[in-house]
């Protein structure tokens, strides 16, 4: 018999190499391949390369029509976790959870597990980086010792995979975390590509055969993104970031990716001395501090996947001394600020050479849709010419390369969230004939419309020149 040929695998993306180097060409990072056997894989019949055809089987074919119910779900008691599953776990599903080292991923899942076993759920909880009495002491100091929840530590896969084969009428299994775990046959340490992917692979059959949920914590690398092969986000039905500053008190849990719910659904938790608790109405809790008589800031009304939420884009500018301008942004993306900057000095004429910009999002939540562009261009604007923007508007639309303003999605929700808050004007893009519907406006909303940058740019340099 053939020795397997030996590789070397990336621990960051994956990419295999017939031999060893110093830097991955396909990610970048340095000092991350590892030496790795590939497995001896059967054919398809499961008796070597030239499998006999009578051990398989024709598929069988079914159209499009048909009806099937929805998934049953498995209600965790944690509304703002279920609002990003999608209305609970569902039964046979993987999920994985990913977040910075300690920012709350186990708490959250040993808050969730200690519910689902407080309402007579069989909860099953396995820490591979901690001992039973350090989960011990965190559930003490939460309030949960009263929970009947199985709790093991332990990291090799066969055991793990024995005891749930053995384990009846399972709803919930959490493995902390997916790194830790171990297959002995797989010649690889801990945490390697072919470790993480056999391992996930043998859990997530576990799940499907016995059905009862699985929940895999992951740990990120230093840019945030979850270690281990990319495959092992395609492996598993719902994948979860958990989101925020370890000193600061609001958690962000959203999800990229959900076969049974929404994708960009977040939930927010507040971080107490007991535990994550729930923050039902984020719009009013990022907004709870804002101040209305300070220049560069502008209130935005944003969807995180169906929920509305408003919160505070602030700006700054700081006179530079010499050398290239410096741009700092937190919450939204660099090169979007880029590109509005453009548009506002060339469409505009608002010179900001001599200047560093610094841009925020408070409270912690990160931003990505485009709509945020017009909030962003009124905290600029309200910088430059150090003029408040009025305190009980909001504003949302998409600015384009020649500084027009775009329809956004959704904007009947923004509607009825600022309504909600007391805001009584509404900062929009102009609705074009034929284009979306007409709007309907809460009672005491105002509706301003615009169509270009401009219109909004010259509100406050108009007032500003004139007070000079």
């Amino acid at each position: 018999m053939a020795k397997p040929a030996i590789r070397y695998v990336c621990q960051t993306c994956g990419a295999a190499y017939p031999k060893w180097a110093g830097k991955c060409d396909a990610c970048g990072e340095w000092n991350t391949l590892a030496e790795d056997i590939p497995e001896a894989r059967p054919g398809p019949g499961g008796k070597g390369p030239s499998a006999s055809k009578a051990n398989t089987r024709k598929l069988e074919f079914v159209g499009l029509e048909g009806t099937a119910a929805p998934p049953p779900r498995l209600v965790t008691g944690i509304a703002e976790l279920d609002r990003v599953l999608g209305g609970g776990l569902v039964p046979s599903s993987a999920v994985l959870v990913g977040g910075d080292p300690g920012i709350g991923k186990s708490t959250l899942l040993l808050q969730a597990a200690a519910a689902l076993a407080r309402a007579g759920r069989r909860v099953i909880y396995i820490s591979g980086e901690e001992s039973v009495d350090q989960v011990r002491l965190r559930a003490r100091r939460l309030g949960l010792s009263d929970a009947r929840l199985d709790l093991a530590s332990a990291i090799n896969v066969r055991d793990i995979a024995a005891t749930l084969e053995a384990a009846k009428d399972t709803a919930l299994v959490v493995i902390d975390s997916i790194q830790t775990m171990w297959l002995d046959s797989i010649d690889s340490a801990p945490g390697t590509v072919s470790q993480v992917r056999s391992c996930s692979f043998e859990l997530i059959r576990l799940a499907k055969h016995g059905n009862f949920a699985v929940v895999l914590v992951g740990h990120v690398t230093k840019e945030g993104a979850l270690a281990g092969p990319r495959v092992l986000e395609h492996m598993v039905d719902a994948v979860l970031y958990f989101e925020g500053e370890r000193g600061h008190q609001f958690r962000i849990l959203r999800g990229n990716k959900n076969r049974f719910g929404a994708t960009d659904e977040i939930g927010v938790f507040e971080m107490t001395d007991m535990g994550l608790a729930e923050v039902a109405n984020p719009s009013a809790l990022f907004l709870a501090e804002r101040r209305g008589n300070i220049s560069g800031s502008a209130v935005f009304a944003g969807v995180e996947g169906t929920r509305p939420v408003l919160v505070e884009i602030q700006a700054l500018l700081a006179p530079n001394a010499g050398g290239g301008a410096r741009r700092s942004v937190i919450g939204w993306d660099s090169g979007r600020l880029s590109m509005l900057l453009a548009v506002l000095e060339t469409r505009c004429g608002i010179r900001l050479q001599g200047h560093d910009v610094y841009l925020n999002v408070a409270g912690g939540l990160r931003v990505g849709e485009p709509a945020a562009d017009l909030a962003v261009a009124a905290a600029l604007a309200s910088a430059v010419s150090d003029k408040p923007t009025h305190p009980g508007t909001v504003y949302f639309g998409e600015v384009g390369l020649s500084g027009e303003i775009r329809q956004v999605s959704q904007a009947e929700a923004r509607l009825k969230e600022a309504g909600k808050l007391g805001f009584d004007t509404v900062c929009l893009p102009r609705r074009v004939a034929g284009g979306a519907a007409r709007l309907t406006a809460p009672e005491g909303i105002r509706l301003a419309e615009i169509g270009h940058l401009t219109d909004l740019v010259s509100e406050f340099l108009v007032e500003s020149n004139a007070s000079t």
